[in-house]
């Protein structure tokens, strides 16, 4: 793609512009009619950008008009960033005064004198360099508009049909199967059911339809059928004159009102067992599903719908059967619809070369049936062995030989997101085909990368971000998700939808490897592929050489990562603006201290290097810093001694050799944005949160492998956001009940949802402070495994925890022994709890009772 996200980052440059800092700062400073003027223009471009973005695929003058803006658009980022991170800092100077005084604080200060004037240049060039750009939309034609959605609905414009030969299709038996034992199933509830097929775009949904249309068993069970191809708008109108032309045949109702064509389809439907399927379905307005289903629902008793949509949220609004996932075809059904279409009859047999440069070529379509077909008819013919490696070795999207292939038919799913997750879903692009993508993790990506904004009702970004991914699962643009323990879920990208993320965010994201030569110029986003390291460090210093501006850089592939002080030290000293710095499983031992230029960052990773000994206490002056990962950082004797400044920090994931947690560091107050902290392998931690003089706003905890931790610290009262609290693999730790200073102040806890015990060996029975507390009535989730010395759980007590909505009980022998259902405690006094498992076995409520 020439040039994409344009509007979202215009967008996001006026809601910066129109912020209270910007604009007190603009006020004192004087830069008030330039700020003003800059968003002024900004704001007529932004209008016309939908439909420049959809224009330049046909205009190379839009696209590059596009690039230009970007780069004014990026910068104008940087400076208002510049303008936060100053008064970030005053206001940790200032200890938390209002934005109003912190900002004059800022202004009266010595050093902001020549900061103002720098500023203030930058703020001007940037105004003149847009008004230059904004000059030349003229040229284009473009027009004004806020949501220009006919591109999607052009490039859905497509018909199906309901015929196919069986002896085509490959690999869809037992879904076949499947569904027309659904077809053939009645329902108690409804006359008319909904059965939804679900996947991603190419995957042969329509192909599936067809095969059970057609199948001589469903064919004998209703006495009429209709094949609709949805696609575009769900026109309700339109939809029943489709519906009454399957029925009626050549009868004429283009005149008809909605009011003239009920009538007629109602009464054709009466008493008829009917199949209607309904193709390429991508309405979510339940209000226009319900007003069609009206109209169908006067069919007999077992008269089905049958959907086919690439949207979980479709299937959920209109399916009465739970939804069908079609999955990938394997990989031997894969290579046989490759041979039918790569080859004549038995002419595979004659070349065996290609047929294993085949087997390579089908890994790509990662069991997509259009895919293969696509690349298979594309080698059709083709018997040089180059031809057949060229096509191995390219992207899809350079495969394209006409708009209805591949990424024509994937494109689609793209066109169909919010302009807010276009950007957010392009991006995930930078990391690896097969990449395990943690939740937590690529929202604090996308929030470093300025993609989640604030709703503007006190939403916190990550709430938001979790919003962003479920709809982009219920799209199918993520898939095998994987629920993994310590609160963390898990999922991954199909590898064409990779392509497809990766289509659209090029040139801005790529790939390299220190050889790579062919960079383009505006990349924003860098991932490294190489699987070792340079011998000579000269080399990758050099490579360094080859990037400017770079907002990313990703070392997250095993064995790729950087081994030097230099290497890391000339990043910082060249990439000023970068906002993701990832160097997870590097070997180098120390951070420069001129890591504070990189006013900037928002996330550094330093996961799983096992030579750092200490960070310098000039990390504490990120104060735009939102993430920071040091798993496995075993030599890593303390935290600096200046945390507490890190203002904007909202997630730390930590393994240290200190005792204390914050060691006897008393100015925590500025660490108040801290929602998530991991402890992990901390092996001599005793204490925690000793020193705190705020609340903490902290809403996850997790404690993985930290024997030495004996007790919870009082401190903890502070945690009153707490969530989800995870204690996992602390065989020393113990619930003092008789402690009861220690136990007044756990009672704070007021938000706690989730809960988890895990490895506790001292774990005896369940804390007071969960029964008595406030935690009784908010806590809906506990699980409790491999507490070996758990005796018992006081039915009475479980009796109080009202909100409880699930309980599981894993490897806890003594538990199991003394608690069998029917045979132990009253279970039928938590009978509330809707799910119960004990190692696995789920009891209902009926046997609880």
């Amino acid at each position: 793609m020439a040039e994409s996200f344009a509007f979202a980052i215009a967008e996001s440059v006026l809601g910066k512009l129109g912020s209270t800092l910007i604009q007190e700062v603009g006020l004192a400073w004087g830069v008030k009619t330039e700020l003003g003027e800059l968003k002024d223009t900004l704001s007529t471009i932004h209008a016309l950008l939908l439909d420049a973005e959809e224009k330049q695929a046909t205009n190379l003058q839009i696209s590059d008009w596009l690039g230009k803006l970007k780069l004014v658009l990026y910068d104008a980022e940087d400076v208002l960033d510049e303008f936060d991170y100053e008064a970030l800092r005053q206001q940790v100077v200032a200890s938390g005064s209002s934005i109003r005084s912190k900002v004059r604080s800022f202004i009266s200060s010595p050093k902001s004198l020549a900061f103002r004037l720098k500023m203030g240049h930058r703020v001007k060039n940037l105004r003149e360099r847009l008004d230059k750009i904004a000059a030349d939309k003229s040229k284009f034609n473009l027009s004004v508009g806020i949501a220009n959605t006919h591109v999607v609905q052009r490039e859905r414009q497509r018909e199906t049909h309901s015929f196919v030969r069986a002896s085509d299709i490959i690999g869809r038996d037992d879904d076949k199967e499947n569904i027309v034992g659904l077809l053939k199933q009645s329902s108690d509830t409804e006359n008319v059911s909904v059965i939804p097929i679900v996947g991603i775009g190419g995957l042969g949904k329509t192909t599936l339809a067809k095969l059970v249309y057609n199948d001589e068993r469903v064919v004998g069970h209703f006495s009429i059928k209709m094949w609709v191809c949805v696609s575009d708008e769900f026109d309700v109108k339109k939809l029943v004159k489709e519906i009454l032309k399957e029925i009626k045949g050549d009868e004429n109702y283009s005149d008809f009102s909605l009011q003239q064509l009920q009538s007629p389809l109602r009464n054709a439907l009466a008493g008829e067992k009917f199949l209607l399927v309904l193709d390429d379905v991508w309405n979510t307005d339940r209000e226009k599903w319900l007003e069609l289903k009206d109209l169908l629902m006067d069919g007999a008793i077992g008269s089905k719908i049958l959907v086919t949509t690439r949207k979980k949220a479709v299937a959920s609004i209109m399916g009465t059967f739970p939804m069908q996932e079609l999955r990938g075809l394997s990989l031997e059904d894969c290579l046989s619809l490759f041979v039918k279409c790569a080859f004549k009859d038995g002419e595979d047999e004659q070349h065996p070369n290609l047929l294993k440069i085949g087997d390579q070529i089908i890994e790509k379509c990662a069991g997509v049936p259009l895919a293969v077909r696509s690349l298979g008819s594309l080698l059709y013919s083709k018997r040089d062995e180059r031809d057949w490696v060229s096509i191995k070795e390219s992207g899809i999207w350079k495969l394209e030989q006409d708009e209805n292939r591949i990424m024509a038919a994937l494109k689609l799913s793209y066109y169909d997101l919010p302009h807010h997750l276009r950007q957010c879903f392009a991006l995930c692009s930078v990391f690896a085909k097969d990449f395990e993508f943690a939740n937590v993790l690529l929202i604090s990506f996308w929030m470093a990368q300025g993609l989640i904004q604030s709703s503007g009702q006190n939403a916190r970004m990550e709430d938001i971000g979790e919003s962003y991914i479920n709809e982009l699962l219920s799209r199918s643009l993520f898939q095998d998700v994987k629920q993994n323990v310590q609160g963390v879920y898990s999922f991954k990208m199909h590898d064409l939808v990779h392509d497809l993320a990766l289509f659209f965010a090029q040139p801005e994201c790529v790939t390299l490897h220190f050889h790579s030569k062919d960079i383009p110029e505006r990349v924003q986003h860098v991932s490294f592929s190489d699987i070792d390291w340079p011998e000579e460090e000269f080399e990758a210093l050099r490579f360094l050489e080859k990037l400017n501006n770079v907002r990313t850089i990703d070392f997250q592939i095993e064995n790729v990562a950087p081994r030097s002080n230099s290497f890391v030290a000339a990043c910082v000293l060249r990439f000023k603006c970068i906002r993701v710095l990832d160097l997870t499983e590097s070997s180098f031992e120390v951070l420069p201290n001129s890591i504070d230029s990189l006013k900037h960052l928002r996330s550094l990773g330093l996961s799983a290097n096992k030579r750092i000994k200490k960070l310098p206490n000039s990390i504490c002056k990120l104060y735009h810093l939102q993430t920071l990962i040091l798993t496995n950082c075993s030599e890593l004797e303390e935290l600096p001694k200046s945390i507490g400044s890190m203002i904007s920090l909202r997630m730390l994931f930590l393994t240290m050799k200190q005792r204390d947690l914050f060691g006897k560091k008393k100015e925590l107050r500025c660490l108040n944005s801290l929602q998530y902290l991991r402890l992990v392998n901390c092996l001599n931690l005793e204490v925690l949160f000793r020193g705190m003089e705020s609340r903490f706003a902290l809403r996850i905890l997790v404690i993985y492998n930290c024997p030495s931790l004996v007790s919870l610290s009082r401190s903890i009262k502070f945690l009153n956001a707490l969530e989800h609290l995870v204690i996992d693999h602390c065989e020393k730790l113990e619930f003092m009940d008789g402690e009861a200073k220690e136990q007044e102040d756990i009672q704070s806890f007021g938000s706690l949802q989730i809960l988890q015990f895990e490895d506790l060996p001292l774990l005896e029975a369940l804390p007071r402070w969960l029964l008595h507390g406030p935690t009784s009535n908010t806590l809906h989730h506990l699980m409790i495994s491999s507490c070996s010395n758990l005796k018992a759980l006081p039915t009475d007590g479980m009796q109080k925890l009202t909100s409880l909505k699930k309980l599981e009980i894993h490897d806890c022998p003594e538990l199991i022994n003394r608690c069998r259902p029917k045979t132990g405690d009253d279970w039928h006094k938590i009978a509330h709890v809707s799910e119960i498992y004990f190692d696995g076995q789920a009891i209902t409520s009926s046997t609880n009772n």
